[in-house]
């Protein structure tokens, strides 16, 4: 009877060993650290950009950057500020170049890159409200319009 009750034991820890194992494998891991290539280099050039009063700022990654905001919107007061690759916490880094500009309107789509590098949707959410906080704190006046992100999974299909 004894042999069977190591064999049982043995299988029993192989169990647990496994099962560790795997629940730490679905650990989700993520860097709030993480910025774009050419990110240092697209602050500087938005930190040189004249200040235009009553502008209309468009803030986020490259879906953002992808377009001339001002000719596309007939709005020569709109500024692009948008880096292909940016994350939630790459705009809270550079989020008082815009303020210090007390801007109009701003307008943000951020936060796909965050779910695609596997940040947890309560820190994105987090996130968006740190955004709107600070930017009523530095820049009452203005007004904050967020975009919503699209479907990235077959959810949705």
């Amino acid at each position: 009877m004894k042999p069977n009750f190591n064999k049982l034991l043995v299988a029993l820890g192989l169990i647990f060993v496994i099962a560790f194992n795997e629940a730490g494998a679905q650990t989700v891991k993520w860097d709030s650290t993480y910025r774009p290539g050419k990110y240092v280099e697209q602050v500087a050039k938005f930190k040189a950009d004249p200040i235009v009063k009553k502008s209309f700022i468009f803030l986020g990654n490259s879906i953002t950057a992808g377009a001339d905001w001002a000719k596309l919107l007939n709005l020569p007061n709109a500024k692009n500020r948008g880096i292909s690759g940016d994350i939630t916490f790459g705009v809270l880094e550079r989020l008082e170049e815009v303020i210090s500009r007390k801007p109009a309107k701003v307008f943000i789509l951020i936060g796909i890159n965050d779910i695609s590098r596997n940040i947890p949707d309560e820190v994105i959410l987090s996130n968006y409200k740190k955004m709107v906080s600070r930017i009523r704190a530095g820049s009452k006046k203005t007004m904050i319009y967020f975009y919503t992100l699209l479907p990235v999974n077959s959810s949705f299909e």
